[in-house]
């Protein structure tokens, strides 16, 4: 890079294109393995989860160029934008896998405030509504950061106030997924007790209202628990990188963390890659038999699904 080039560069360093390469290629990877399983598995709610691993790509692409053009506002603004909101969609994701878990695991009326410590029929909806906010706050503050030139009349003002919109829709992501974290990580503990009798109602068809399978080639995986860990390992990585961006943004252009760009890979690329390839390795819906948009409410919902694909997955209670 020259030096005129530096002067004007959205970088505070000498951005590595090897190192987007890698990220790039690595993620249009997981991608194109995450759909194929998605078809296969007909786990039509994995959709969140592709569209933000697409972003990844296209962020890690639009890095390249920006790498190879670090004067170019527009492929700053992409890759900066994109990169940082992808998260929060996993994140969406990953409440609706452990929604998924409860309903499944969780007989209907053992599935309390007790247990759960938020409202059991609201846990998807609840932190997927304040992960629709965060992403929408963090989206403005994100494009308020990256669109604004050092030359902009009030730069200094915009770039501040970017960055506390974006702080504001980070804290409000870090709460949120950190209570679902500590409700997750507990229930890892209290749904030992379902363990025995989860297996048994797969097996039996049990009538306590709990998930059941009529004639199937998909069963509820003895093996959730695995599952279970994999969105445990994911909160833990996402609220490390979570903290990671507050800190960048908090100290601003004279930090540390702004000026290395191996900050960024460490704490945000690599436990997103991590996150990635957990639930590659563990997919979803090998796990836990049915991830469709529509949850069958009743056995005869189950049945004509089972005419359609040629397996009958019913829950007799979300």
């Amino acid at each position: 890079m020259s030096s005129q080039d530096k002067q004007a560069s959205f970088y505070l360093y000498d951005p590595s294109v090897a190192v987007a390469a890698v990220a790039c290629v690595l993620f249009g990877l997981a991608f194109v393995w995450s759909t194929f399983m998605t078809i296969r598995k007909r786990a039509w709610v994995w959709i969140v989860q592709l569209v933000a691993l697409l972003m990844e790509v296209v962020g890690y692409a639009a890095r390249i160029e920006s790498a190879n053009d670090p004067t170019n506002l527009n492929l700053y603004a992409l890759q900066f934008c994109v990169i940082i909101l992808a998260p929060v969609l996993m994140a969406a994701a990953i409440y609706v896998v452990f929604g998924r878990i409860v309903v499944h695991v969780v007989p209907a009326q053992q599935r309390t405030m007790r247990l759960l410590w938020v409202p059991p029929r609201w846990i998807t909806p609840i932190f997927v509504a304040c992960d629709v906010v965060a992403l929408l706050v963090q989206l403005i503050g994100a494009v308020l950061v990256s669109s604004t030139k050092a030359t902009d009349e009030n730069a200094a003002d915009k770039l501040k106030l970017g960055k506390d919109i974006a702080l504001a829709g980070l804290a409000l992501q870090i709460a949120a997924f950190g209570l679902f974290t500590i409700v997750a990580a507990r229930f890892h503990f209290t749904s030992r007790r379902f363990e025995a009798s989860s297996r048994s109602r797969v097996e039996t068809g049990g009538s306590d209202n709990a998930g059941f399978v009529e004639r199937s080639t998909q069963k509820i995986n003895p093996n959730w628990k695995r599952l279970l860990y994999a969105v445990n390992i994911s909160c833990a990585l996402i609220l490390i990188r979570s903290v990671f961006r507050v800190v960048e943004f908090a100290e601003g252009s004279d930090g540390a963390v702004v000026q290395q760009e191996w900050f960024m890979y460490v704490f945000d690329t690599l436990p997103i890659l991590l996150v990635v390839c957990s639930f590659c390795l563990i997919f979803p819906s090998s796990y836990v038999p049915y991830m469709e948009f529509r949850v069958p409410k009743h056995p005869s919902d189950a049945r004509k699904l089972a005419s359609q694909d040629g397996s009958a997955i019913g829950l007799r209670e979300v």
